[in-house]
């Protein structure tokens, strides 16, 4: 499925797109204007009168699309050759299942568990059972599990950055951006 060494080019660019005039595309612009403000703890607060898992869902859209983007200006410092194993350190190395094609845990380089990561994410999130994008349309019972899931995933994502590649980040002038996002990702899962 995945051949080493190559990229999935689908996988590394943002997407995933809220439909202007939605009622989600109207809950991001909010998120957009409250992070304006330079207050994230105030940009993660569920709106007044919104629904929590319509909250959720945009904002897990938005964090996979930003995580998208900064892993992708990397992409060129996290190879096979320096990131042979998904590691945020010596003491957390990540091993991939998704639970479907994937059962047991198996131990991959970074940028092959980071492409299965965000395939698997990307998927999720264009299925219209779990993250329904026509108003009306319930979420599932299970949808805040699912949620927590890919965020506990993606946090998998900025801990092998910050870890790994914090350098490149540096010389890409790009901490600002990864902290400010890193920063309102925290904000928002707790």
């Amino acid at each position: 499925l995945f051949c080493s060494g190559s990229r999935s080019s689908k996988t590394f660019k943002p997407k995933k797109n809220i439909p202007e005039g939605s009622h989600q595309y109207e809950l991001l612009k909010h998120a957009e204007a409250t992070l304006g403000s330079g207050n994230l703890r105030m940009a993660v607060m569920l709106p007044d009168g919104e629904d929590l898992n319509e909250w959720v869902a945009v904002n897990t859209v938005d964090f996979f699309n930003q995580i998208n983007m900064l892993y992708g200006t990397i992409t060129d410092f996290c190879t096979e050759e320096s990131c042979p194993v998904m590691s945020a350190g010596p003491k957390y190395e990540y091993h991939w299942a998704d639970g479907t094609n994937i059962k047991k845990p198996i131990k991959c380089s970074a940028p092959k568990y980071i492409d299965y990561l965000m395939t698997w994410v990307q998927d999720q999130l264009d299925d219209e059972t779990l993250f329904p994008s026509k108003i009306g349309v319930p979420f599932p019972k299970n949808f805040m599990s699912v949620a927590k899931t890919i965020l506990k995933r993606l946090f998998r994502v900025y801990a092998h950055i910050y870890h790994q590649h914090f350098d490149p980040v540096i010389q890409l002038q790009e901490e600002a951006h990864l902290n400010t996002s890193f920063k309102h990702f925290i904000f928002f899962v707790q």
